[in-house]
């Protein structure tokens, strides 16, 4: 079984990304499950504007895409930023939203019988909001969206320090991440021996 972390940090590599720190918490995890992980710092790549799987010339979505056809498991990982999802996070959203109209041999939307959760990192609140819009349209999309498939890190409103300089509320968040980790893998198995059939 394979899983995709799309980390949606806005910083580029090789800066450290406190998102990337929990989101390797909830890859561990699955790890131990023998799931292979892989990540991608969407930030450093092209991704044009568009909801298209093709934008083009330069347009390098079509390598996340493909990764996202071979993955049982999809991990959406994001800061906070003004109470909301990171842009970039916005941006593979809306690529993400060509999906809808693309089926598999079945006839099934091609999200169908794949699992994601989403992490969250910032200093303010609104991590159930960033967690609420982004397994919306993961569920938009065809994701099944298991229970408590999340988990987050903030010291609530306000600046503060960062999740890789701070030490507090980690326990919680690490406990919640590998919860998340077993509920995405068991859900991703009952959809391998027991799959979505296309409609109709």
């Amino acid at each position: 079984m394979k899983a995709l972390v799309v980390n949606c940090t806005l910083k580029a590599s090789p800066e450290p990304s406190n998102t990337e720190a929990l989101a390797s918490v909830v890859a561990e995890r699955l790890s131990e499950h023998d799931v292979k992980v892989d990540f991608v710092r969407a930030v450093d790549l092209r991704l044009l504007p568009g909801v298209v799987t093709d934008a083009g010339e330069g347009d390098e979505w079509p390598r996340v895409h493909a990764k996202l056809l071979e993955s049982e498991i999809l991990i959406i990982a994001s800061p906070t930023w003004l109470g909301r999802p990171s842009s970039v996070a916005q941006r593979v959203l809306e690529r993400m939203d060509a999906m809808l109209s693309e089926t598999d041999d079945e006839g099934r939307p091609v999200a169908y019988n794949r699992v994601a959760g989403v992490v969250v990192t910032g200093n303010e609140d609104g991590a159930h909001h960033v967690i609420s819009e982004i397994s919306g349209a993961l569920g938009d999309i065809g994701y099944t969206i298991p229970g408590q498939a999340w988990t987050y890190w903030h010291l609530g409103p306000g600046p503060g320090p960062d999740y890789l300089d701070e030490q507090r509320g980690r326990e919680w968040a690490h406990d919640t991440g590998r919860a998340m980790a077993d509920n995405l893998f068991g859900v991703a198995r009952a959809l391998t021996a027991h799959p979505l059939p296309a409609s109709g």
